[in-house]
């Protein structure tokens, strides 16, 4: 991991964006198209809509999530209704970016795996930057302790039922996770950085975030700072 710690969310947003704008750039001076694949929560509030500031090729640019929840995409809770709100709705408007949600009309996410599978398989792949962030508890994305590390291998997609949450999830498969070419990790509070710091000592293979540091051969640069 190379760390990077910011006094503030603020200058943490704007030098994440300055580096996700690099990354997109160094991969669309080779490659036709990118792929960004961006996280939900609160934090991504403040990243994101400096993200959209940047002069990218955003028509170049497939935007999609990293995992999702089983709820309306209008909903307040529903990660696409965040993204939509703090990048898509930033960017300049005679831009075409390409947006792939992960929600489907089925019932609930286990249902579902196959289509979305066929979503993200027509994705630019690999990932060419994925960003996440970290759960107090080690989880990425929507993979949490207690779940098997190389669920769902065949396809790009797990559906997770988490053990407390008021609705289960989908989340990319960790294999296509690991296989990013670039991976941003943005970490906010005491804890978390807390947590990181003891895992950079001493890895506990029980914990989804060690599992990507232990199969992804991509470098994962980390945003981080002590406020939330």
């Amino acid at each position: 991991m190379q760390r990077h710690v910011f006094p503030n969310i603020e200058q943490l947003s704007q030098a994440f964006a300055d580096f996700a704008a690099t990354t997109l750039q160094n991969t669309l001076a080779h490659k036709p198209q990118a792929t960004l694949v961006v996280p939900g929560g609160s934090t991504p509030r403040y990243y994101l809509p400096a993200l959209a500031k940047c002069k990218l090729p955003w028509d170049r640019i497939t935007v999609t999530l990293s995992d999702e929840r089983w709820v309306d995409v209008t909903d307040e809770q529903s990660n696409e209704h965040l993204v939509k709100q703090h990048l898509m709705n930033h960017l300049p408007t005679n831009t075409n970016t390409r947006f792939v949600g992960l929600k489907t009309h089925h019932d609930n996410p286990f249902a579902a795996i196959d289509e979305i599978h066929q979503r993200l398989d027509k994705l630019p792949l690999p990932l060419s930057l994925t960003v996440l962030g970290l759960g107090e508890d080690g989880h990425i994305a929507s993979l949490f302790p207690g779940m098997n590390p190389d669920l769902s291998t065949t396809h790009h997609c797990v559906a997770v039922a988490p053990p407390v949450a008021p609705s289960p999830r989908v989340s990319l498969s960790l294999k296509l996770l690991a296989e990013s070419e670039n991976i941003v990790l943005v970490v906010t509070g005491k804890t978390k950085r807390r947590l990181l710091n003891h895992l950079n000592e001493y890895p506990d293979s029980k914990l989804p975030i060690v599992w990507l540091l232990q199969r992804t051969h991509a470098t994962i640069t980390v945003f981080e700072t002590e406020a939330q």
